[in-house]
């Protein structure tokens, strides 16, 4: 069994009925709002007396908020001379300029010396029942001999390492020791094939990897070692990979390997850490993306960190001695932001999870809230999705009296999932925040908390933009649309320090992407609907707006409907080629377990309630019953696979080895040709 080194104690529509959910956000245990005692740094701020006073003066005076909050949550070697110096139509983006101040000292020594036997990190494993405990000592000493261990081995301040590594408090040790020393990292989603790694090491040219043996997740294992080899052959700047034991089962190690725990054992616990500017960087993190070549997105030191640490505090209420339950994997933004960098640098007690939400059976998530007393949860709708169709039971099963704010992460959450989710999960007593944001914010950007303490939260809605975000949507002649009852591309109006700063090798990629579409702001991709009280819903991907018969409707709008179905567990809608309208609607849906229904009926059902909800012109062309939706390990629906199989272009299908269950694929691809071959006859 593996023991991380020195830490081995176990230990889319809004809903028409607008059913509205009022909560209240806690602070001092009464109901005035103590605006000082929620956020000290607005002591100082004019005319500041609630939350939304606080959110308008964060936009107006910009530079006095963040720089109020930057002096106040962080500690810094030097102080920083200039707030900001951005300018959005040139994609010139800097915050904290002359400020130097290290990352991982501001996650873990400064907690050390206040309460250095906090835990720090509970790795839920995958195995049932056997958490570990880390604290905030342990994971320094920890981070402080991987530091020395990489500075032994020539890695530098300004070099890249690439860490391959399932969710566990190594793989947090290595992204902290890389900070420590002054080089960046680059962390792959452990699902992804050994060409895409590759891709991704050469791109962000590591000369250094650290992997594990193999991964363990939902009861197999998987060769990430295996992976690795067979991507460092086509990656001529590799030079060494460190190799972890995750499991107990030998691998194979070439001449480049080196065994990391046997190795930080002979290190010294002290790591001197190095003092980075504000913009120097500290990751890259790739987009998949749907086509072309994958974005490497830089972050760097200061903006992020403050960014990330200020939405884990303020979006989930989160409190000193609260255990904080993201559930998303470290190689994906939200595993940074929400598992790593804005936990630990709150001095949170943070849970990585490393298995899956139906292993060993659907109660998983809430067996473990009841056995690790975890007082917020952030998950993803597609994973709520899932286990709503398998019933109230298993949550009914496990006490979640600790649980006091659930929140919603990656995609627009339907009005069924969202209510099952606060009604089932959350007891109808927890604020369910919907958060809408990317890999290109760094941090949640639009979330319905906070906000004043009796202020609504309506299912569905991301509803409220954040400290310091300003949202502007925009119509199709690039002009700014001020109404509300309004729909446009969501675009952010100023910086704010969690964005990204460049693409990894390709600034001119990043200008043309996010600054020119409509400059002066900065785009977002998304398209939002902003509702006569001024929230926004997202309304998915502008790429994934259909255009039928000169009518633009958004996918998630549609499945949104389509969920409301009793029936329906979940669906996916994708756009196609349509001989009289242009474009078509398509749509898989996968059906709650137990149901035995006519097909032909319940098509004629969701298109009256489609028809009925939104219009006739959304109404699918064609529904396709299926088992099971093609997602990626993080629940993403990769549309881009549907697209494909419904254009029958299966050769263009590319990389399938981040899918979760590559064999629902096949079985869409032979149901699709049965469905063809009906509508022919």
């Amino acid at each position: 069994m593996w023991l991380p080194c020195g830490c081995a104690s176990k230990c889319v529509v809004a809903s028409l009925s607008r059913r509205v959910f009022r909560s209240y956000f806690h602070v001092l245990g009464g109901r005035r709002h103590n605006i000082a005692a929620f956020m000290p740094e607005s002591a100082g701020f004019e005319g500041v007396s609630d939350c939304s006073a606080l959110q308008e003066f964060s936009v107006s005076n910009s530079e006095s908020f963040w720089a109020a909050a930057a002096r106040q949550r962080l500690s810094w070697i030097s102080p920083f001379h200039t707030v900001q110096d951005c300018d959005l139509s040139r994609g010139r983006i800097k915050w904290f300029e002359g400020g130097k101040l290290n990352v991982s000292v501001n996650c873990l020594d400064r907690h050390v010396h206040t309460c250095p036997e906090r835990v720090a990190l509970i790795w839920e494993r995958d195995e049932p029942g056997s958490e570990f405990k880390v604290t905030y000592r342990q994971l320094l000493e920890m981070t402080c001999r991987l530091g020395n261990l990489l500075r032994r081995h020539g890695v530098k301040r300004g070099d890249c390492v690439t860490i391959y590594m399932p969710s566990c408090p190594l793989a947090v040790a290595s992204m902290l020791a890389c900070a420590r020393i002054g080089a960046a990292h680059n962390v792959v989603f452990a699902g992804f094939s050994a060409e895409a790694l590759a891709e991704r090491i050469r791109d962000a040219q590591s000369s250094t990897v650290i992997t594990v043996n193999q991964g363990v997740r939902g009861g197999k294992l998987t060769e990430l070692k295996k992976t690795v080899d067979t991507a460092v052959q086509s990656c001529p700047t590799v030079q060494q990979v460190f190799v972890a034991m995750r499991t107990e089962n030998p691998v194979a190690m070439t001449a480049k390997d080196v065994a990391m725990e046997e190795e930080m054992q002979k290190e010294d616990v002290v790591c001197e850490p190095a003092a980075m500017d504000s913009e120097d960087v500290l990751f890259l993190l790739y987009t998949s993306g749907s086509t072309g070549k994958p974005k490497g997105l830089v972050h760097t030191q200061a903006g992020y960190l403050l960014y990330a640490a200020l939405t884990h505090r303020y979006v989930f209420s989160y409190h000193d001695g609260d255990v904080f339950g993201c559930v998303a994997d470290i190689g994906w933004i939200t595993g940074h932001s929400y598992s790593v960098y804005g936990p630990l640098a709150n001095g949170g007690t943070s849970v990585l999870f490393e298995s899956t939400p139906i292993y060993p059976d659907p109660g998983r998530y809430w067996e473990m809230v009841q056995r690790l007393k975890i007082n917020q949860f952030y998950g993803a709708p597609t994973a709520i999705r899932l286990l709503l169709k398998y019933g109230n039971q298993w949550v009914h099963k496990y006490d979640r009296s600790t649980l006091k704010t659930l929140g919603s992460v990656g995609e627009p959450i339907n009005t069924e999932a969202w209510e099952w989710y606060h009604t089932v999960v959350g007891d109808g007593r927890c604020p369910v925040v919907d958060t809408w944001w990317q890999t290109e914010t760094g941090g949640i950007c639009i979330t319905p908390r906070p906000s004043n303490p009796d202020a609504e939260i309506v299912p569905g809605m991301a509803m409220r933009p954040f400290f310091g975000i300003k949202p502007a949507l925009m119509d199709t002649e690039g002009e700014v649309l001020t109404s509300n009852h309004t729909s446009g591309a969501l675009c952010i109006a100023q910086p704010w320090p969690g964005m990204a700063r460049t693409i990894h090798n390709n600034h001119q990629r990043f200008i043309e992407t996010y600054c020119q579409p409509y400059p002066g702001y900065f785009f977002t991709g998304d398209g939002a609907y902003r509702s006569k009280e001024g929230y926004y819903q997202i309304t998915g991907r502008l790429d994934d707006v259909i255009n039928v018969s000169g009518h633009r409707i958004g996918t998630a709008e549609i499945e949104d409907v389509v969920n409301q179905c009793s029936q329906v567990a979940e669906s996916a809608v994708i756009g196609y080629s349509h001989n009289i309208k242009g474009e078509g609607v398509y749509a898989f849906v996968v059906l709650k377990k137990g149901m035995d229904v006519e097909e032909m009926d319940l098509s004629r059902q969701l298109n009256d309630l489609v028809s009925k909800k939104i219009a006739k012109y959304a109404c699918p062309d064609c529904i396709q019953f299926i088992q099971r939706l093609p997602k990626t390990r993080s629940g993403k629906i990769m549309r881009r696979v549907l697209r494909k199989v419904v254009e029958q272009d299966l050769n263009g299908l590319g990389d399938l080895s981040t899918l979760d269950d590559p064999a629902a694929v096949q079985e869409i691809i032979e149901g699709h040709r049965k469905l063809s071959g009906k509508q022919q006859r």
